[in-house]
């Protein structure tokens, strides 16, 4: 009986979930007077750690201008992007260095791989730790603890061009995660590969985003994809409209 008590406590026991991301009424113009231009209106929506989650809009629409604002790199013409709890931009930006900001709070995954060609696999994977001024004590488990989670532990002391292209685009996942980041927004990480390995690297961030409790962020213009997300964001009349199913062809 005790141990039916402890089983149904842990069942009915909340399970908090941070948020990741929240952002509110966001608005991006380009240029003055007649020649302005409205690209996103009054965007809104929020995600929870764990969220996988894709972004699609038709070509030209403002993925990469939302995608560009959410990652700090573009300044919003106004409302707020709070990141990990931290309000970021709240009108105009709430944090001395964007730069810093991003190191920490951020991860990004691109088309290509981008590591850096004359770096190793653990010095690519640790340049943004140290960047933040962590000891190696801290950093080194961490990195060679995420190489062997995505199967390429093996591959530390390897240069990159002694690595496959899907080794190098999994030492570029581990790069996006090595700052523990809030969010890691991915842009078309797929567009270069057939479906069977678009899929198989889409499942590998939904595990990642699960298991290590962080939301992801994927620009994708391949409609097969979404059912393996947790939400759609679409841009739709310059705001963002979340479909927790798919259930028709949207992009």
């Amino acid at each position: 009986m005790k141990n039916e008590k402890l089983k149904m406590k842990n069942e009915n026991e909340k399970i908090e979930v941070k948020s990741a991301i929240k952002v509110e009424n966001l608005v991006k113009k380009f240029g003055k007077g007649d020649s302005e231009i409205t690209v996103i209106d009054g965007a809104s929506f929020s995600l929870d750690e764990g969220e996988f989650v894709a972004l699609v809009a038709p070509s030209g629409a403002g993925k990469t201008t939302l995608l560009m604002m959410i990652g700090c790199v573009l300044e919003p013409t106004s409302g707020k992007i709070e990141i990990g709890g931290d309000v970021v931009y709240d009108g105009k930006w709430t944090v001395k260095d964007d730069r810093e900001l991003r190191r920490k709070k951020l991860g990004f995954i691109f088309q290509s791989h981008y590591l850096i060609p004359f770096l190793n696999v653990e010095e690519n994977v640790s340049l943004l730790p140290y960047q933040n001024k962590e000891p190696a004590s801290v950093v080194k488990p961490r990195v060679k603890e995420l190489l062997d989670y995505l199967g390429v532990g093996s591959k530390l002391h390897n240069m990159p061009s002694e690595l496959s292209g899907g080794q190098n685009q999994r030492v570029a996942i581990a790069r996006a995660l090595a700052n523990k980041p809030s969010i890691i927004l991915a842009d078309e990480p797929t567009a270069a590969l057939d479906i069977s390995r678009s899929v198989s690297v889409v499942k590998l961030l939904r595990k990642i985003a699960k298991e290590q409790k962080v939301a992801i962020v994927m620009v994708t213009h391949d409609d097969r994809l979404l059912p393996y997300c947790d939400k759609i964001l679409a841009i739709k009349d310059k705001k963002i409209e979340i479909k927790d199913k798919v259930d028709e062809h949207i992009i």
